[in-house]
């Protein structure tokens, strides 16, 4: 078991590139089952999760060279529409695979989800909506087992999940006919896979809106596209410099996904500035408290939500977190207690009170957002040492965070066992 060992109080300066987004590159692999022709997909993290997923579509006969940052995906020889539970367990992105493979062959059998222990997550949303596309589905020793070939339908989803939004949409390439999904989510990654099906010969429109109208096709072709940057990324690298009074520059961003938090950034006195694909954040002079509710996109995004309330624990002032997506997302917080932040939790509320500064301490994190939400307070506390446990669960979405850190000045370093 790995540990990430900190010592904090450095002002972090410098600037940072941010690599592809792992929300966006996960479905864009799925998405290549679709297809019968080889598919390249550029700037692909190199993430633990990408490579569960690597394993989970290799298992099934999907061909797949990763070399450097560009993957190429071959689904010609897929011959099994299995998703084992000894793999699927470990990510719950790895149920995308469930709709592309209904969309292609007409049937599934994928286990139900793990992942990050953040809330309930059901996967109703997306089983309803492929019963509505046409699919006989029955849930049998924890896996969902699906057949049926697919027809277009009219589907309104119960709330804008991410997840649900991208299975059926990719299910509804493949089906006969027009189907309309309304209530749709419009995060970024929703466009960005929408985009890449259009380049296999989808015909998908209305993606980065609540309506999303896809009108089947019998086969879909192969394409080269570059995965999007990572917005949470982004965001984490920024809080970083934010948080420890630097001045902090990331490239390779996109600031239009992450209208929100930049707002909320900047009601905190933060200066920002943005010139094309970077994004510069500096707060010599200090940062102020401010209230967050979480929301969809494009509202503030609850993947930064945790690293958020980190930087706030040293804010002037007190502020109010709401968090609206996830009823189960402030694991951090007993965490970030034990490094003396004053926290209070009501519901899914949490009131942050600033204080003058935090400590280190041996602490553990419990999900990927979580993780890094220590790590930041790590880099805040002025005295002590941070050691942060389980780091495997920030492996599975950033890419040697120690080492980018440590190159805009944390002292920050992996030990491992």
């Amino acid at each position: 078991m790995d540990r990430i060992l900190i010592r904090g109080g450095r002002p972090l300066h410098g600037t940072v590139y941010v690599r592809g987004a792992k929300n966006a590159a996960l479905p864009l692999m799925a998405a290549a089952l679709l297809s019968g022709e080889p598919c390249v997909l550029h700037n692909v993290p190199c993430l633990h999760d990408v490579f569960t997923m690597d394993k989970i579509l290799s298992g099934m006969g999907m061909r797949i060279d990763f070399t450097g940052r560009s993957m190429t995906l071959d689904a010609s020889g897929v011959g099994s529409q299995e998703a084992p539970y000894d793999l699927v367990r470990k990510m719950r992105a790895s149920f995308f695979v469930l709709g592309p493979l209904l969309g292609r062959f007409g049937k599934a059998r994928v286990s139900l989800p793990g992942g990050c222990a953040i809330g309930t997550r059901p996967v109703d949303i997306h089983l309803k909506g492929l019963e509505a596309l046409g699919a006989c589905i029955t849930i049998e020793e924890g896996y969902v087992v699906a057949e049926g070939r697919l027809k277009g339908a009219d589907i309104a989803l119960d709330f804008p999940s991410v997840g649900a939004t991208e299975n059926l949409l990719m299910a509804a390439c493949r089906a006969k006919g027009v189907t309309r999904l309304t209530n749709a989510a419009r995060e970024p990654e929703i466009v960005d896979l929408a985009e890449f099906l259009n380049e296999l010969g989808a015909q998908i429109s209305g993606a980065g809106t609540d309506l999303i109208t896809v009108v089947g096709v019998d086969a879909l072709g192969g394409a080269e596209h570059a995965v999007i940057p990572d917005r949470i990324e982004t965001g984490t690298f920024l809080l970083a410099g934010v948080a420890t009074h630097g001045d902090v520059t990331v490239q390779n961003a996109s600031a239009e996904h992450l209208t929100s938090f930049l707002q909320k950034l900047h009601e905190t006195g933060v200066e920002i500035e943005i010139a094309g694909q970077r994004i510069r954040a500096r707060a010599t002079n200090g940062f102020k408290s401010v209230d967050i509710t979480t929301q969809p996109f494009p509202g503030f995004p609850t993947d930064l939500q945790a690293q958020t309330m980190a930087m706030l624990c040293v804010a002037e002032g007190a502020s109010v977190i709401r968090e609206t997506v996830f009823e189960n997302r402030f694991m951090q917080v007993a965490e970030l207690a034990r490094m003396g932040a004053d926290i209070d939790l009501d519901g899914n509320a949490a009131i942050v009170r600033g204080v003058k500064s935090l400590s280190g301490a041996p602490v553990m994190a419990s999900d990927l957002r979580a993780s890094a939400a220590l790590v930041l307070a790590g880099l805040v506390a002025e005295k002590g040492e941070t050691a942060v446990a389980r780091v495997y669960h920030i492996d599975r979405g950033y890419e040697r965070i120690e080492e980018r850190l440590s190159a805009l000045g944390a002292d920050i370093q992996r030990v491992r066992h």
